[in-house]
């Protein structure tokens, strides 16, 4: 009796059916889980806001109390080179037709929406967003009580992203927290850790003639009005460093906190300000602001 012979067609329609069905699974779940990815994903995101605007306790706080704190944030718009508030009008004109569904990390990718850095490029985004996102809390009066700035810049494998809170004066840091970085457990991964995070509090974000006054120094070698570096992290505490001043800076939010300040009558306080420009232990005048300034590879781009 012959063995029945073997039908390549057959074994090959079937594998192809099982790729199929099985491409066809992973593709609802994929779908299904979508809603809940955006989700988690906002919900991480308010949660680090309220971190960098130290109105989260990671022990007790629970999602809905993330939701609820959240809605205390005015979440607005702002031209980053002229420093006013965008309305929906001008927003539309620009090309951005949901001001909620903007994201300047894919701004980052309209030449129309954003500027070519060049080699004026300190925290190594590659482009600047046009336009940014900014969460603000305002007081019972009406003012601005707390603005909370998204930042990203490059550390020493791949781009950090954060939020810096600055008070009512829109000088001093209230707070800032780290989300999304590369960097390497126990050294430059520290940078999360709340003891690290804590000595940026109370720091002055500019001097009594508007420039740049503060960042991270090398481990060991403190500054007034700076932070102390991580030691055997230096690359990672120099991208913090330029992150930071690029951000504080012209290129950055300083336009719209200048404008801020002055609609709100608020002023630099030049006396507690000057400690960034003190002499050094070693009696060596402070290095200017831009000192950690280098240039490292070009960032793949996230939301700012």
């Amino acid at each position: 009796m012959s063995k029945p012979k073997s039908n390549n067609a057959k074994t090959i329609s079937v594998a192809l059916t099982l790729c199929l069905v099985c491409s066809v699974l992973v593709s609802a779940v994929a779908v299904g889980l979508k809603p809940a990815q955006v989700e988690n994903a906002r919900l991480d995101r308010n949660k680090n806001i309220l971190v960098a605007a130290d109105m989260y306790d990671a022990e007790s706080d629970t999602a809905d109390d993330v939701a609820e704190r959240f809605k205390d944030f005015e979440v607005k718009i702002i031209d980053l080179n002229k420093g006013n508030y965008v309305d929906d009008a001008a927003l539309k004109a620009a090309g951005i037709p949901d001001r909620n569904a903007y994201d300047a990390s894919q701004a980052t990718k309209n030449k129309a929406l954003s500027d070519d850095l060049g080699d004026n490029d300190p925290a190594s985004i590659g482009r600047k967003p046009k336009y940014a996102k900014v969460y603000v809390k305002n007081d019972d009066a009406g003012k601005p009580e707390m603005v909370v700035l998204p930042i990203q810049g490059y550390g020493l494998w791949g781009t950090i992203y954060g939020f810096l809170t600055l008070e009512s004066d829109m000088n001093t840091i209230k707070g800032i927290s780290f989300y999304e970085h590369k960097e390497t457990p126990g050294l430059g991964a520290r940078i999360e850790e709340p003891k690290w995070r804590a000595m940026w509090t109370g720091i002055h974000s500019y001097d009594e003639n508007g420039d740049v006054a503060t960042g991270v120094t090398k481990a060991g070698n403190p500054k007034d009005n700076w932070v102390d570096g991580i030691s055997g992290a230096t690359l990672t505490s120099r991208g913090v460093s330029n992150m930071i001043q690029f951000w504080l800076g012209e290129q950055g939010y300083k336009p719209y906190l200048d404008l801020l300040r002055k609609q709100n009558g608020k002023t630099l306080d030049s006396v507690d300000a000057q400690a960034s420009q003190s002499i050094q232990p070693d009696n060596k005048s402070a290095q200017p602001t831009t000192e950690l300034a280098a240039t490292l590879p070009v960032a793949n781009g996230k939301e700012a």
